[in-house]
Formats: C-alpha cells, sequence, structure tokens
C-alpha cells in the first residue's frame, strides 16, 4: 500500500517510530518518502547511523515540534500519510508540568489536523493508550482528548480525500520507563519495589503495534478506534519472571495510577464493534454506513455493558511467556537463573 507514496511519522525517533521506520524501510522498498519528524537532533543523529540516507535513499531527517504548525505545514509538503506517535507520555512528567503536556498532546494533536487538511495529507492515524480510557491522570486525559480530536476532524475535513483514525493499546514490553526495563535495573540490588499485587497491565510488543497501525491504514472508513486483543500480566509474575531470588517490597499504588487499565469502559461497548483479533470503537457522528462496514469486515457489536480490562481480560502471559519475550524484545542476553521452580 506504500508503493509511490510519501509518509510522515511525528516522533519518529521514538520507540514505535523507529519500529514503524525500520518495518516500512525493510519491506516497502517502493516508498517514495519516509520523513522522521522529531525536535531531538541527536536522536535523529543516532537513527541516521542505523537507516541512512545513502542506503535508504527515501528515508528523511525534519527537524520540528508539533507545536510548531508552520514547521509541521513545511514537513507535509507532498506527504500522503501521517503517523502521529509524537506526545509526553511519562505520567509523572506530566502530572508535575501539566500545561506542557496540554500544549504537546492536545494543542500538538490540532496542528496534526489542521496542517494535514491544508496540504493535502490522504490518510492520518494517531496513537493512543489505555490511559486514555477513564482516565485518572493528566496524561490520559491528554491522550483522550488527542483521540477525540482525531475523531472528531473526520467531520470538517470537507469534500477532502482524507480520514483520520485512531489506534489505541497497552503497555509497549520492554520500552524505556516501563516496568520490565526496571525491574531488570532493581534486580542487582536484591529488591524489587511492587506498587501492589493486584495490579495488571495489558501488553503488546512493537511489531504487533506497528502491524496494527499498518492494519488501521489500510482499512479506516474515518473516525475508528482501533483497539487490538492482547493479552494481561500481572506485576508479581513479571517480578517471578525476572528475579525469584529477590525481596518484594510492596510500596503502593503511586498517584495517577490504576490497579488496572481499560481500553475500553461499560460506556464505550455501546459503540464498539468486536473481531476476531480486535476491537473498533465507532465515531458517535459516522459519515459512512455502519450496515455496509459491518457487512464489509465482519464485525458484531459488543453485549451492553463489555468493558476490555487488563484485570478481566482471558488471555494472560504466563512468567515463561514473559521471560521468552523479554530474550526476544528487551535483552536478548536475559537468563533465568534463579532458584529451580
Amino acid at each position: 500500500m506504500f508503493t509511490g507514496k510519501s509518509i510522515l511519522v511525528t516522533g519518529g525517533t521514538g520507540s514505535f517510530g523507529k519500529s514503524f521506520v525500520e518495518t516500512v524501510l525493510r519491506n516497502c522498498p517502493g516508498i517514495k518518502r519516509l520523513v522522521v519528524y522529531s525536535r531531538d537532533e541527536l536522536k535523529q543523529f543516532e537513527m541516521a547511523q542505523q537507516f541512512s540516507d545513502a542506503e535508504f535513499q527515501a528515508i528523511r531527517y525534519f527537524l520540528g515540534d508539533i507545536r510548531d504548525k508552520d514547521r509541521l505545514k513545511r514537513a507535509l509538503e507532498g506527504i500522503d500519510t501521517v503517523v502521529h506517535a509524537a506526545a509526553l507520555k511519562q505520567v509523572p512528567a506530566c502530572e508535575y508540568n501539566p500545561f506542557e503536556a496540554v500544549k504537546t498532546n492536545i494543542l500538538g494533536a490540532q496542528n496534526v489536523i489542521e496542517a494535514s487538511i491544508e496540504m493535502g495529507v490522504k490518510r492520518v492515524v494517531a496513537l493512543s493508550t489505555d490511559k486514555a480510557a477513564a482516565p485518572i491522570n493528566l496524561y490520559g486525559a491528554t491522550k483522550l482528548c488527542s483521540d477525540k480530536l482525531f475523531v472528531a476532524a473526520n467531520n470538517f475535513r470537507g469534500s477532502r480525500d482524507l480520514s483520520f483514525a485512531v489506534v489505541r493499546y497497552g503497555n509497549v514490553l520492554g520500552s524505556r520507563g516501563s516496568v520490565i526495563p526496571h525491574f531488570l535495573k532493581m534486580k542487582p540490588h536484591g529488591v524489587i519495589p511492587i506498587t501492589d499485587e493486584r495490579m495488571t497491565r495489558f501488553s503488546i510488543t512493537l511489531e504487533h503495534g506497528v502491524n496494527m497501525v499498518v492494519f488501521a491504514l489500510q482499512n479506516m472508513w474515518g473516525g475508528e478506534i482501533f483497539i487490538p486483543k492482547i493479552p494481561s500480566y500481572r506485576i508479581t509474575d513479571v517480578a517471578e519472571a525476572i528475579a525469584p531470588e529477590c525481596r518484594k517490597d510492596i510500596i503502593g499504588v503511586r498517584p495517577g495510577e490504576k490497579l488496572h487499565e481499560e481500553m475500553i469502559t461499560n460506556t464505550d461497548s455501546y459503540n464498539t464493534l468486536e473481531f476476531d483479533n480486535y476491537f473498533v470503537m465507532l465515531p458517535v457522528n459516522i459519515n459512512w454506513n455502519l450496515n455496509e462496514y459491518i457487512k464489509h469486515f465482519g464485525g458484531r457489536k459488543c453485549q451492553e455493558g463489555f468493558s476490555y480490562s487488563s484485570g478481566t481480560n482471558t488471555e494472560w502471559l504466563t512468567v515463561e511467556e514473559l521471560r521468552e519475550l523479554i530474550r526476544q524484545h528487551v535483552d536478548p542476553l536475559f537468563i533465568f537463573d534463579g532458584p529451580a521452580e
């Protein structure tokens, strides 16, 4: 689908951005241009060592901030597709610097929308988070607002051949600041801090997240929030997988954290379709025929009162599965050296 196309990735030097760029460059030799748009020149320099324009002629590195609409418009010249991954994501940092989060995650999102409309972009997919469902912290609240902006953008695109959609998923396995790298770092100290023994989280690999975004770009009609079906893990199982020999200190749930994350709330269920491997949350104002959509894709409406929560999930990662995922996606040298089970 990307042959002859030009793509721009906001936040292109982040974990998702790098994985998406690698996937496209390795699998889509016919792509015309792939623009990495981010504000960190050092990360762009480091990324260019891995994906150089000498080896990949389609790659471009464009310094800029999504808060700067004029710069965005310049970067979007000739772009067909936008993947919006730029955001302030650290919960404590957003709580301490609330308006900075608003400026990037909300005002920046609106800049992406308006610049895409003005510059003739055809498809836009924005990344969301499980924390946007019934948010209790500022990060989740700004991402919920961002989701609403991208969904509603389909209402004022006019007659343009342009669609906006969202992909929402849970914690990326081994991403910066997440629990697995933290536990690996704490293991040599002999103590693993656990917020609450009941805590659960959704888990997705970068590869799965990238594939879901590509799927959304291929299948979006405009206004959908795509939610992949992914497994959950128990925080205690993560500790057992990494360091069963360590002491477990219960430190309590931190401000802005939930015991269990949701991606679809009870209220959302009235507007949600279920498919074999994913859900689609429908826009409130649909500008296409829902019956034709269901006939084309084969979805079925969720039961009233359904919710998709990490605590009531039907798929769970075992301790051994977690260890194998750590070896595959976080630390290839990870060796379980704890006591026999």
